[in-house]
C-alpha cells in the first residue's frame, strides 16, 4: 500500500504519520474529532478487525476532508507490523473496544517493536458537547444489557412528555459516505438504508417504542441534527466503548455472569471509573457471590458511583411452541463473538419454556457461520446471528434449514432483539425470547435522572420512581 500526502504546505517530514486501529466505529470518530483538519498529522491508514469484511475499503474523501482528497485506505489489522515499517509510521492510535487489557498491550508491543509510539485517547479528548441534556448508557462488556436499559430510560422520559432521540454507537459496514448521518423513524428507513441484522437489532426496538434513532459516521453532524428534535439525547453505546458525547448522566452496566471483567477489559474499566451510576444487571441469573464480587470491584474502582442492582427476566412469546421440542437457539452475534459469552437470552428463555433439547447447530453450519465457530469456539452450541451482510443472512437461514430438514430441529428460539422473520424464512416456528430491565429496588434510575435533568421535569420524575419498563436484551 502506498498513500498520497495531504495537500498542505506543511513539509512531509514535519507531519506526524499516524495509523488508527479500529473496527469501523470509534476509529472514524477519533479521526473526525482529533485528526481530520489538523495538518500536523497525516493519517496514512485505518486498520480493521472484529467485524468480517470491513477492510479493503477506503474512508472516503467526502468524510476525510480537504487534507485527504483521495480518502484513506482501510487494511486488515494483521498487516499492522509491516504497515508501520513500510509507511514509516510515527504513532499508532488504538480506537476500538471490548478488548482485554493484555491484548491491548500486545498490540502496543507490536507497534513499539516496529518503531511507532502507541496512543490511547482519553474520553475528554474525543467527547463532543451537546446543547441538550445527554444520558449515556455504556457497559463493561458486550452483551450486558445496554440497549434494554436505554429503552427503559427512554420510556421513563417519554412518559414525562420529553422528546427523546437515541443516538446509537456506529455500525457503518457499507457505503461510508452514504452512512455519514442516518435517521431512523420507521421500518421503511431500515430497508432504505439496507440495514444489517446487527443494525436492526439495535434500531427496531427503539422504533417500536416510538423513539427516533440516529447513527452513522459523522457524530458531530449527527448530534447537531438530533438536537433539532430532542429534549434529551440518549447515547446508546456499543460494545463497552466510551460515550462519544459528554454525558450529564453516565449509566454503566456490569455483568455478574462475567465477574472480574469490569476490571479486565478496555475501555470497560474506564467506563466504570467515569460512571455516575453502575447497574449490576442479570442478578436473577447470577450467583449471589458473583454479584457481591462485582459490586465490591465496582466500588473499589469508583467509590463515588451509585451502584444499583437489577434483574433481567426473560419471557418467551409462545412457550407452547417451545415446550417439549428440540430447538435451535439464535443469539445476538457480538455477544457470542468478541463478547465471549456462550449463551444469552435465547437459551434462558428456551430452558424456562421447557424445551426438550437445545440442538447444537455446529454440524449444520455453512459458510460464514462455520467460519464463526472456527474463530469463536465458545459460540458452538447456539447459533450466532451473524447478519453483517446478505451472504451471512443466507448462511444463517441455510444452517437452520439444514437442521430442520435433518429432523433435528422442531422450533427456533431467537434471543436477538428483532423479529428475524423480517429478514429470513425458516421451515419451523420461530419464537422470540425477550429481556426486561427490572430494578430490584425501584426508583434508583429515576432518582439519577432527577439529579441530572433540568428543574422543570424533576418533580414529575418523582411520581414515576417505581415504574418498570420492558425491553429486549443487548
Amino acid at each position: 500500500m502506498s498513500t498520497t500526502s495531504p495537500s498542505t504546505d506543511t513539509p512531509r517530514a514535519a507531519r506526524t504519520r499516524v495509523v488508527i486501529l479500529g473496527a469501523a466505529g470509534r476509529d472514524f470518530h477519533d479521526f473526525n474529532v482529533v485528526f481530520r483538519d489538523d495538518p500536523a498529522y497525516e493519517v496514512v491508514a485505518f486498520t480493521a478487525t472484529q467485524i468480517p469484511d470491513i477492510d479493503g475499503r477506503r474512508y472516503p474523501p467526502e468524510l476525510a476532508g480537504s487534507l485527504y482528497p483521495q480518502g484513506i485506505p482501510i487494511v486488515a489489522e494483521s498487516e499492522l507490523s509491516d504497515l508501520v515499517e513500510r509507511e514509516h509510521v510515527d504513532v499508532v492510535v488504538f480506537a476500538y473496544s471490548d478488548v482485554r487489557h493484555e491484548q491491548v498491550m500486545h498490540l502496543a508491543s507490536r507497534c513499539i517493536a516496529a518503531g511507532a509510539d502507541f496512543r490511547l485517547h482519553s474520553a475528554r479528548r474525543t467527547m463532543l458537547r451537546s446543547t441538550k441534556p445527554v444520558v449515556a448508557v455504556t457497559a463493561v462488556r458486550t452483551g450486558v444489557g445496554k440497549s434494554q436499559t436505554t429503552r427503559y430510560l427512554a420510556r421513563m422520559l417519554l412518559d414525562l412528555g420529553q422528546r427523546v432521540v437515541a443516538v446509537r454507537h456506529p455500525m457503518p459496514y457499507g457505503d461510508l459516505a452514504a452512512q455519514a448521518c442516518q435517521r431512523f423513524a420507521t421500518y421503511a428507513d431500515l430497508d432504505r438504508h439496507d440495514c444489517t441484522i446487527e443494525e436492526r437489532e439495535e434500531y427496531e426496538p427503539h422504533l417500536d417504542a416510538g423513539v427516533v434513532v440516529y447513527a452513522g459516521v459523522d457524530y458531530e453532524r449527527i448530534l447537531r441534527e438530533a438536537e433539532q428534535e430532542a429534549d434529551v439525547i440518549l447515547w446508546d453505546g456499543g460494545n463497552n466503548d466510551l460515550p462519544f458525547y459528554l454525558p450529564d448522566l453516565h449509566v454503566v452496566l456490569a455483568d455478574p455472569l462475567r465477574p472480574g471483567d469490569e476490571a479486565a477489559y478496555h475501555p470497560g474499566e474506564a467506563n466504570v471509573r467515569m460512571a455516575d451510576v453502575v447497574v449490576i444487571a442479570k442478578c436473577d441469573s447470577a450467583r449471589p457471590a458473583d454479584i457481591d464480587a462485582v459490586e465490591a470491584s465496582v466500588r473499589a474502582l469508583n467509590p463515588r458511583a451509585t451502584v444499583l442492582r437489577a434483574d433481567s427476566p426473560v419471557t418467551v412469546d409462545d412457550p407452547a411452541a417451545v415446550h417439549g421440542r428440540r430447538v435451535i437457539v439464535v443469539e445476538d452475534g457480538p455477544t457470542l463473538t468478541h463478547g465471549s459469552m456462550t449463551y444469552g437470552a435465547g437459551v434462558v428463555g428456551a430452558r424456562a419454556a421447557g424445551a426438550a433439547l437445545i440442538v447444537d447447530p455446529t454440524p449444520y453450519a455453512v459458510g460464514s457461520i462455520a467460519a464463526t465457530y472456527a474463530k469463536y469456539p465458545n459460540a458452538r452450541g447456539v447459533l450466532p446471528a451473524m447478519g453483517y451482510g446478505g451472504g451471512q443472512v443466507r448462511d444463517l437461514e441455510a444452517t437452520i434449514r439444514s437442521a430442520v430438514v435433518a429432523g433435528e430441529c422442531e422450533a427456533v428460539v431467537s434471543g436477538t432483539p428483532i423479529d428475524l422473520t423480517r429478514v429470513l424464512t425458516v421451515p419451523a416456528p420461530l419464537v422470540r425470547a425477550r429481556y426486561e430491565l427490572r430494578e430490584i429496588v425501584p426508583g434508583g434510575l429515576a432518582a439519577a435522572l432527577r439529579t441530572a435533568l433540568p428543574l422543570d421535569v424533576q418533580d414529575v420524575l418523582g411520581t414515576h420512581a417505581g415504574s418498570t419498563f420492558a425491553g429486549s436484551a443487548s
